[in-house]
């Protein structure tokens, strides 16, 4: 089933210049790019995006994270794209994750883990809307 995911290239990553890096291997992957941004989230729009999160302890931590620096998010689209993007991302903490993965690859640590993926179709419809209108996806 054709599928859409929101990836969110986070500060760590695009500090660190990665971006590039990142964005081959996705599309090496067979995935489309269907929207692509650059954006600095303020601390208040982060605890928007992560609202789901706003009772777990790392709440606070991951906002300030995301509302550090500039991070890209992204429209991805492919066969089941969710579940294959979320296997091309790699477990949370790095240290953990698969050999290739993006986060074995690209991470810093288990908060600072370069990529966030959409876990199902409805979060990934809410999540693309919170930063891409219709009329800005290519596809």
């Amino acid at each position: 089933m054709i599928e859409r995911t929101l990836s969110i290239i986070k500060p760590d990553a695009v500090k660190n210049g990665s971006v590039g890096g990142i964005l081959a291997r996705l599309e090496k992957a067979g995935f489309k790019i269907l929207a692509i941004r650059m954006v600095s989230m303020s601390k208040k729009q982060a605890e928007g995006f992560y609202a789901v999160h706003s009772a777990r302890p790392f709440f606070g931590s991951l906002t300030d994270f995301m509302s550090s620096g500039p991070c890209v998010p992204l429209v991805l689209e492919g066969e089941n794209a969710i579940a294959e993007y979320r296997k091309i991302m790699g477990a949370t903490d790095p240290a953990q994750a698969d050999a290739g993965t993006l986060r074995a690859d690209f991470a810093t640590d288990k908060e600072k883990n370069a990529v966030h993926g959409s876990d199902s179709p409805e979060n990934a419809a809410i999540e693309i809307a919170y930063f891409f209108t219709g009329c800005e996806l290519a596809g």
